[in-house]
């Protein structure tokens, strides 16, 4: 019935890449670094000082909001994944190598749909932070698993390779400590899904194309609100 849709992938809908506005608490403006290997999704909003490195996928309607709380930092080959939420409280934050950042997620992460992770919060690397968890106030050590539905926080740090159970709710030190190794089902697991959220960002270039906004972030080709 004349016209049709055209055939392929097209991508119509814009992020929302933003630098934080100018308030009280945090009176300088700063924009997202975004290195040109990663790979911020549609309806993705991704706002102030938030660093992500290469090779990083961050998948439709996360919320990576460095307004309050300053800066972010996700490491290379992480995945951000859908529905997530970054966000952190002001003038606190976790030190990592002299400095200060309210929340620093390692090399090799993954972030599994619908987790908050709440700064202050340090996410070391290879650690797997399972759907609808809850991670604030907290470091989560090295190789550790948080499971569905657990929250980690009061200021408490997992050590390397330890098991959060599902719906376990982490916040003493002591909680902490007692925590058993991550079982080999739940490893083998986490290093599936970085295998998979790792070849997204070049496929999905790949799929659409890439140019560069005057602040030098790469960008879908078919973007038409950009």
């Amino acid at each position: 019935m004349g016209s049709h849709l055209p055939i392929g992938p097209v991508n119509l809908f814009a992020r929302f890449i933003s630098p934080n506005p100018v308030t009280s608490i945090n009176p300088v403006e700063r924009f997202p670094s975004i290195r040109p290997t990663a790979y911020v999704s549609p309806f993705t909003s991704v706002i102030g000082d938030v660093r992500i490195c290469d090779n990083v996928y961050v998948a439709p309607s996360a919320a990576l909001r460095a307004d309050e709380g300053t800066p972010f930092l996700i490491g290379s080959n992480s995945n951000i994944q859908d529905g997530v939420i970054l966000h952190g409280l002001a003038n606190q934050g976790i030190e990592v190598c002299g400095k200060s950042y309210s929340v620093f997620i390692g090399k090799r992460v993954s972030v599994a749909h619908g987790a908050i992770i709440h700064g202050p919060c340090l996410i070391e690397d290879d650690v797997f932070v399972s759907f609808k968890a809850i991670v604030f106030n907290a470091e989560v050590g090295r190789g550790s698993y948080v499971s569905m539905d657990a929250i980690v926080t009061n200021g408490v740090r997992i050590p390397d390779g330890r098991f959060v159970p599902p719906g376990a709710h982490i916040d003493t030190q002591a909680k902490a400590d007692s925590l058993g190794p991550v079982p080999k089902s739940s490893e083998e697991f986490a290093q599936q899904v970085i295998r998979v959220n790792t070849d997204f960002p070049p496929s999905y270039h790949a799929m659409f194309g890439t140019r560069r906004c005057s602040c030098g972030i790469a960008y879908n080709h078919a973007n038409l609100l950009s």
